[in-house]
């Protein structure tokens, strides 16, 4: 029997296991990815504390804290998560794995998200013969390439700074007029002779042989409208979508965005059942914010496991 079971070895994830063993819960973490998405990012320089790191290193960092402070970690994939009837006034969950059925009092989830597609003809044909997803990840394998970034956000704004290093030529698309950066990022990416930004510009398809060779514009009012030009490679930066399959299916509230609805006290509609990060109703997602949520699910779930009705 453990007191507390996270589902998800993101920064979220990472960061309750570890503060949750400091509290004295006997803690389970399940780390089907070991830190998450933050380890395709190439620069964090917005964790307090740390002027400036790498998402990997940020990742090793936070695993091995939560692994030093007493937290079992796992790789197991989690296929399941089930209420069972209270024990001694205590709620009981039953998680199962790829090899095994775990019990504990009170529950995490903090699944994070996956990276949304384009879904246009070619995408999923030159998927690694081409397109990408990450820019850390590739980044090396189009060195003196021509490369495209697909989003508006600051996530595509610093993955065209990232390919910019080994790339010759950084397309950044933008489906509308304007960039949705920060401005340091805006600013960086506006002294870089490598990046040319396109805005108002939507890809109609992805074209190529063995690998992708050619993207094809759609009519419109960018400068590239009704356009073919060739590149080498390019890369989704069009956001996530909540992986929140788990926790629909134990009964959790979602919002109409597939995201888990939490309170303040990481707490969802089901008692005992906590949450924390970017598979969250939270307005301000980063891997900061993801951290407090989950460091709060933690205490509040030190108080479900030690009085059996929390406050």
């Amino acid at each position: 029997m453990y007191d507390f079971i996270v589902v998800g070895g993101g920064c979220s994830g990472l960061s309750a296991g570890m503060y949750a063993t400091r509290l004295g819960l006997k803690t389970l973490v399940f780390a089907e990815l070991p830190g998450g998405l933050i380890t395709t990012t190439h620069l964090v320089e917005n964790w307090p504390g740390i002027i400036s790191t790498t998402g990997p290193d940020l990742a090793m960092s936070l695993y091995s804290h939560a692994e030093a402070s007493g937290a079992e970690i796992k790789g197991e994939i989690v296929s399941k998560i089930e209420k069972l009837p209270d024990a001694n006034g205590y709620p009981q969950f039953k998680t199962t794995t790829s090899t095994g059925e775990y019990i504990s009092k009170t529950v995490l989830i903090a699944t994070g998200t996956k990276h949304k597609h384009l879904g246009v003809p070619g995408e999923k044909e030159f998927e690694n013969k081409g397109v990408s997803y990450c820019a850390l990840c590739d980044g090396a394998f189009f060195k003196n390439k021509v490369v495209a970034v697909v989003g508006g956000g600051d996530s595509a704004a610093k993955e065209a700074i990232f390919l910019s290093e080994h790339a010759s030529k950084v397309y950044l698309i933008v489906r509308k007029d304007f960039l949705r950066a920060e401005p340091l990022n805006a600013q960086r990416i506006a002294k870089n002779p490598k990046i040319e930004i396109l805005y108002k510009t939507e890809i109609e398809s992805i074209s190529g042989t063995k690998s992708m060779e050619k993207v094809k514009f759609k009519a419109g009012e960018g400068t590239m409208s009704g356009k073919e030009i060739e590149m080498q490679g390019i890369f989704m930066a069009i956001g996530q979508d909540p992986q929140t399959e788990l926790a629909k299916d134990l009964g959790v509230e979602l919002n109409a965005k597939r995201e888990i609805i939490i309170n303040r006290k990481s707490e969802t509609n089901i008692r005992g059942v906590f949450a924390a990060g970017d598979c969250c109703d939270s307005e301000f997602k980063q891997a900061i914010t993801g951290s407090a949520e989950a460091v709060t699910a933690s205490y509040h779930a030190f108080h479900v496991c030690t009085s059996g009705d929390g406050f």
